[in-house]
C-alpha cells in the first residue's frame, strides 16, 4: 500500500565522534593534560562520550585493528576490543549511539551476528556496525596466513559475510518472545527460523541465539572507496564514512554511491565525512596549536606513516621535495584505497612538498583537517552540510577530550543557531538519530510472499 507523502522535516546534521585514543594528532598523548594511559582506560573512553552525548551527537565510533598497525614506541594503538568497550560506554550514557569495527576478514559470520545484536539489546537499541576487510600483513599473520588476501576476494567474502549477518538477525520474528507466565508459553518456536545458507565462503545453520534485537538490524557503515567497496556500501551501508579532502571530490562521492543504492533499490544511505579540527580563539591560535603539536612529532615517525600509506619505502620520501611521481596503489591494488587516494588528493592540490603535506594533514592519515575559529569550522560544516557534499562528519579531533570539548563548547551552539543540528534528541535509538527507518524482517516477507 502506497502513502501520500507529507511535508518533509528539515534535514538533519549528524556528527559522531571517532574516539581515536588520546586524539587525531599522533603527538596528543604527550601535550600537558593528557594521560598516556587513557588508550587503554575505560574511563577516558566514557568521558568523551559523555561530552559527545551532552552536544547531543549521533554516535561514538570505534575503530579497531588485529595487530599493531602503528609506530607503537612513539605513540598509543588501537588496542581495547570495540564492543567490549562500547558496552561501557552504553551502561554510562542513555541517548548516543555506539558503533564498532569488526573485519569481516578475520571473523566469522554468526559471532558478529550475535556480538552486535548482544550490543544492541545491552544498549536498548543504539549499536552500529562498521564492516570493514583487513588489508595489513600484520592481521593475516596473526590469523595464519602469509599473505593478504586478494583485495576482489575479501569484499566477495564481505558481501557474503554481511548477508548472512543480516539474515542471522531476521532469523527470529519480531514477535517470537512471548514470555507468558500464565500458559507457560516462553517462545513461539514456529517464528524462529533457521537461515540454512551456504554459500561460497560460508555454511551457517542458524538460527541466531537471541530475539530480534530492539532496532531490527543494528545499523550498517561502511568505509571503502574502492570500487568494490563502493558496491559493498551501495548494497548494505546506511551510513558511509568518507575521507574526501575537499568540497568537490566529497560532493562527486556522494553523489556516485547515491546513485549505485539507488540502483539497488535504496534511497537511505547518509555519507559521513571524516573531520579532524584543531580550534583557537583565533586563526593564528588555531595554526600554532597545530605547529605546536606536529613539532612534538619525530619526523622519522612521520615519514614512515606517510610512506606506508603510499606503499613506498620511506626512503623515497625527501621533506622538502614533492611526493614522487606516478605513486601505484600499494600491493598492486591490495591495500588501502580510501586513504592513498586522499593524500595524493591532498598533496597535487596545492602542490605540498613533503613536509608542508605532514603539516597540512597535522602528521595523520589522510583526513581532511580544518585549523581555525568556531565560527570558520561551523562555517565549513554548514557550507558542506547545505551543499549537499556531506550528511554529517565523523569528527576527530586533535586531542581528546580538550578538542571535543572546544568543539562542543564554541561549534555546537552555533550550529545549534543556524538550525541544522539538534538541541534536544528525538528518539532514543541510533536509527532515530540518523533518521533511518526499522528494516522490517526479511524472513517475515519472504513467508508472506
Amino acid at each position: 500500500m502506497s502513502h501520500a507523502a507529507g511535508p518533509q522535516p528539515p534535514r538533519q546534521l549528524h556528527l559522531n565522534i571517532n574516539i581515536l585514543h588520546s586524539g587525531f594528532v599522533p603527538s596528543a598523548w604527550r601535550v600537558a593534560e593528557a594521560d598516556p594511559h587513557a588508550f587503554i582506560d575505560v574511563a577516558h573512553y566514557v568521558r568523551v562520550a559523555q561530552i559527545a552525548e551532552a552536544a547531543k551527537f549521533d554516535a561514538v565510533f570505534l575503530a579497531d585493528n588485529a595487530s599493531i598497525a602503528d609506530q607503537i614506541g612513539f605513540r598509543p594503538i588501537t588496542a581495547l576490543e570495540p564492543t567490549v568497550l562500547l558496552a561501557s560506554i552504553a551502561a554510562a550514557t542513555s541517548h548516543i549511539g555506539v558503533i564498532g569495527t569488526a573485519s569481516t576478514s578475520y571473523n566469522e559470520p554468526y559471532n558478529i551476528a550475535r556480538r552486535f545484536a548482544t550490543l544492541d539489546h545491552v544498549s536498548a537499541g543504539r549499536a552500529g556496525w562498521n564492516v570493514v576487510t583487513t588489508a595489513d600483513l600484520g592481521s593475516a599473520r596473526n590469523f595464519g596466513r602469509e599473505a593478504v588476501p586478494d583485495h576482489t576476494e575479501r569484499y566477495a567474502r564481505a558481501a557474503e559475510f554481511t548477508e548472512v549477518v543480516k539474515a542471522l538477525w531476521d532469523s527470529w520474528e519480531d514477535d517470537a518472545f512471548i514470555g507468558d507466565k500464565i500458559n507457560g508459553h516462553f517462545v513461539d518456536a514456529d517464528k524462529i527460523h533457521p537461515i540454512a545458507h551456504h554459500g561460497k565462503y560460508f555454511d551457517v545453520q542458524g538460527p541466531l541465539n537471541l530475539p530480534r534485537s530492539p532496532q531490527g538490524h543494528p545499523v550498517l557503515v561502511q568505509a571503502g572507496a574502492s570500487p568494490d567497496g563502493r558496491d559493498l556500501a551501495a548494497r548494505h551501508a546506511e551510513a558511509v564514512f568518507s575521507a574526501s579532502q575537499s568540497f568537490d571530490e566529497s560532493l562527486a562521492y556522494g553523489r556516485e554511491l547515491k546513485a549505485r543504492a539507488a540502483a539497488y533499490g535504496r534511497n537511505a544511505v547518509k555519507v559521513l565525512a571524516g573531520l579532524t579540527t584543531i580550534i583557537g580563539a583565533t586563526e593564528s591560535e588555531a595554526l600554532r596549536r597545530r605547529d605546536e603539536l606536529v613539532d612534538l612529532i619525530p619526523w622519522s615517525y612521520s615519514l614512515t606513516r606517510l610512506a606506508g600509506t603510499l606503499g613506498i619505502p620511506a626512503d623515497r620520501l625527501k621533506l622538502d621535495e614533492k611526493l614522487p611521481d606516478n605513486l601505484t596503489l600499494p600491493g598492486g591494488g591490495n591495500g588501502n584505497h580510501t586513504f592513498f587516494h586522499a593524500t595524493i588528493a591532498q598533496a597535487r592540490r596545492h602542490g605540498f612538498t613533503v613536509r608542508e603535506l605532514i603539516r597540512s594533514l597535522a602528521g595523520g592519515g589522510g583526513h581532511r583537517v580544518i585549523v581555525g575559529t568556531p565560527e570558520q569550522i561551523a562555517d565549513d560544516i554548514e557550507h558542506w552540510f547545505k551543499a549537499g557534499a556531506a550528511d554529517g562528519f565523523n569528527l576527530m579531533p586533535d586531542v581528546l577530550p580538550g578538542g571535543l570539548q572546544d568543539f562542543a563548547d564554541g561549534v555546537v551552539p552555533l550550529l545549534q543557531q543556524r538550525g541544522i543540528f539538534r538541541t534536544e534528541y528525538e528518539g532514543r535509538t541510533l536509527r532515530e538519530h540518523l533518521g533511518l527507518a526499522r528494516p522490517d524482517n526479511a524472513r517475515v516477507w519472504q513467508k508472506s510472499a
